[in-house]
């Protein structure tokens, strides 16, 4: 709901603005180059914690951007510094978040429980941008942030409620000099974590712009409402919700399941950004979402199953970077190239990108591997991996 509202209140004040939107964007996810800190912070300190203060500090930001909203005196650059606030925090929950999954369940039980929570996550993705569509239809944009703010007393009760003498709690890391540069040679060690976080950062950066391009194909494509543009990211979250399901049923992803996923990824997200109608581009966007969260929940899986658990808050800091670092570029540039070039463009565009991207990985994977590289990069493979 916060999403959708936020996205919709920056078009109202800057009149479409697609730049405006992408700085928005861009704003949120730049303390995302210090996700590295924010995962030596959760190696150190009790997560638990750590995330009851996030959740907090991100509720009393929502309340202080729905009673701005809701007074009337709203401003773009109050926008903007309340986006930029809400990543600083996001820059410890993310990866405090991400490592407290295996203190849950285990580590036997981390590849369901990662895929598990996607599902949860996306299941709200689809309940909540159709909510707010209709919240800011009926009453106006503040309720949404209003709601939201609300919304995280329910997470903080939760983290409270828990037992901490049931957590499988790992020994933290004491501070010393040199422990980022320990997690950078840790991944540079191991070839399936950097190439899958190489693959992740194009990917995430140049085709993940969805929060940009949903809101300005619904309103400046097929000229629709709020409630439409909330019908299209709920469209998205139904995919997405599949293919976090499907990724909980394998027990550990392989590399050619990453490879087949971005794969058809891209090849569906410039098929959508094609679409000629607005019904055809909801129905595109189900096997886009689909595809795309199967292949990021795998990645995730893969990166955490792949790190000791004394390096796992760490590394999560450098997968988070990776993957939500390059917002900051990729979400102005597809704002840019929407005014310029149109929103269809930054689909096409982004597909072609990370269609790019997935070759070269593959043609290394091929290398590493000592075989031939059509045997990553044959379509008929990739076809079998998606309906596996």
């Amino acid at each position: 709901m916060q999403r959708v509202a936020q996205d919709w209140l920056v078009l109202e004040l800057t009149h479409n603005s697609g730049t405006a939107l992408g700085i928005t964007t861009g704003l949120q996810f730049l303390p995302m180059l210090a996700s590295m800190w924010g995962g030596a912070v959760a190696d150190r300190y009790p997560k638990r914690t750590i995330l009851m203060l996030t959740q907090a500090a991100m509720g009393g930001l929502a309340l202080i951007l729905g009673l701005l909203a809701l007074t009337g005196v709203v401003q773009i650059w109050q926008v903007y510094l309340l986006a930029f606030g809400l990543g600083m925090v996001t820059v410890i929950d993310n990866p405090t978040r991400q490592a407290f999954a295996v203190e849950m369940v285990g580590r036997d039980g981390m590849a369901n429980a990662i895929a598990l929570n996607s599902a949860v996550f996306n299941l709200a993705r689809i309940a909540g941008p159709a909510v707010a569509g209709l919240v800011i239809a009926a009453v106006g944009t503040p309720a949404a942030f209003l709601i939201n703010a609300a919304s995280y007393a329910a997470v903080i009760i939760g983290l409270k409620l828990m037992r901490p003498d049931e957590l499988l709690q790992v020994e933290h890391v004491g501070r010393s000099p040199g422990q980022l540069r320990e997690a950078l040679a840790y991944v540079r060690a191991r070839p399936q974590l950097w190439m899958t976080m190489v693959l992740i950062f194009f990917v995430a950066t140049f085709g993940m712009n969805f929060q940009v391009t949903n809101p300005l194909m619904s309103r400046a494509v097929f000229h629709a409402g709020a409630g439409a543009f909330g019908l299209a990211s709920t469209m998205f979250a139904v995919g997405a919700l599949g293919g976090a399901l499907i990724a909980a049923r394998r027990s550990r992803p392989t590399m050619r399941l990453l490879f087949a996923m971005s794969f058809a990824f891209s090849v569906l997200e410039i098929c959508t950004g094609l679409m000629p109608y607005f019904w055809t581009f909801l129905v595109a966007l189900v096997p886009t979402g689909l595809t795309l969260i199967t292949f990021t929940t795998a990645a995730n899986s893969s990166t955490q199953l792949g790190t000791t658990a004394e390096m796992r808050g760490r590394v999560m800091g450098l997968y988070m970077l990776v993957f939500l670092g390059g917002t900051p570029l990729g979400s102005p540039l597809a704002g840019w190239v929407a005014e310029v070039f149109g929103p269809r463009m930054v689909l096409i565009s982004g597909g072609l990108i990370s269609l790019a991207a997935t070759v070269a990985v593959g043609l290394v994977l091929a290398h590493r591997d000592g075989i031939r590289a059509r045997s990553y990069l044959r379509p008929v493979r990739l076809a079998r991996q998606l309906v596996a």
